[in-house]
């Protein structure tokens, strides 16, 4: 019986590497013919193989030479919410020289690597559903733009791989739903927060959900950080600053699979801009924000998350159009 985790990866490698003449053909083969799978802003919804070459595949190898995946993480399992079916979730960079437009962005040649997140609900070896997270905003930072008034809380670092350099298909698949387990009480407690501190019981410490030493990843606009210091500092403060109203969860997808679990919401949260944010002042709008979580468990404890937020979507509903910006400077 082969591994769908690793059909799958094999798969999504080959929508790059394939003869262009062959490219339909192949991505025929692991899509359905009426897959449909969400993409962040500006992409959008894309149905069957055909739609999903010509709106993302195409356009991502005409902008980058050659255009190759560096997977970080690739994991799978039954789904635990009650949207059931079995999923395989990857964490990816596509790499390459970026040498043509790409949705409005301008190229400076040079070598990149676009955060992807990525959530595929798999049937007979194929792909029939999914949600996808480009990280735009990092992949405009790469070219040595910010089209923002503020920029980065944290580090504008590359995604690391698991420190523990075992998040392709991992073999031991029996800690998964421990794993899970400790992701979700984490997320229940996070819910509640002190306003003056931004502490949530629960989190670190005796009885809490991260080790103390923590990797932290966050998208383009927030950076990456360590420590639960660092994760108030540099991401929790300032969004719940800008946003205190903000409720999460509403998760479509959560499994576990080894040490990692994963979990996405399409939105996931709702909340009220009340606060400037990233430079943009106050809107008093009610906004959503698709999320991707992707965690990395030791012992019990979260040791490493990686996220992916679809803030070129979130920045339009506060009525900053990133992508128009860039095509009038």
């Amino acid at each position: 019986m082969t591994d769908p985790r690793q059909d799958i990866q094999t798969f999504l490698a080959g929508l790059y590497t394939v003869d262009p003449a062959e490219l339909s053909a192949f991505a025929a083969q692991g899509f359905t013919a009426d897959a449909q799978i969400d993409f962040s802003t500006p992409i959008g919804t894309l149905t069957g193989s055909d739609q999903i070459v010509e709106g993302l595949v195409a356009p991502l190898r005409a902008a980058l030479k050659p255009a190759r995946r560096r997977d970080l993480m690739v994991i799978g399992g039954e789904n635990r919410r009650d949207y059931g079916g079995q999923w395989v979730v990857s964490l990816t960079h596509l790499t390459g020289l970026f040498t043509e437009p790409l949705w409005g962005i301008a190229p400076h040649g040079k070598l990149v690597y676009l955060r992807m997140g990525e959530f595929w609900r798999v049937e007979d070896g194929r792909i029939v559903e999914g949600r996808v997270i480009l990280d735009l905003l990092d992949l405009i930072h790469q070219t040595g733009i910010w089209p923002l008034a503020d920029a980065h809380y944290g580090s504008p670092t590359l995604f690391p791989a698991p420190a523990t350099q075992d998040g392709l298909c991992p073999a031991n698949r029996a800690d998964g739903a421990a794993a899970l387990d400790v992701v979700e009480a984490m997320l229940s407690a996070l819910h509640v927060y002190n306003p003056d501190t931004y502490g949530s019981d629960g989190q670190v410490g005796a009885g809490g959900a991260w080790t103390p030493d923590f990797g932290w990843y966050g998208p383009g606009g927030v950076g990456s950080t360590v420590a639960w210091e660092g994760f108030v500092g540099h991401h929790r403060a300032p969004f719940l600053r800008a946003f205190p109203d903000r409720k999460g969860g509403n998760h479509y997808c959560r499994i576990g699979d080894g040490n990692f679990a994963a979990v996405s919401g399409w939105p996931s949260m709702t909340m009220t801009h009340r606060d400037t944010y990233l430079g943009v002042p106050a809107t008093n709008r009610n906004l959503t924000l698709r999320v991707m979580d992707f965690y990395r468990c030791d012992g019990g404890l979260i040791a490493e998350n990686w996220v992916l937020l679809d803030y070129i979507d979130l920045l339009s509903q506060m009525g900053v159009d990133v992508l128009e910006a860039l095509g009038n400077r």
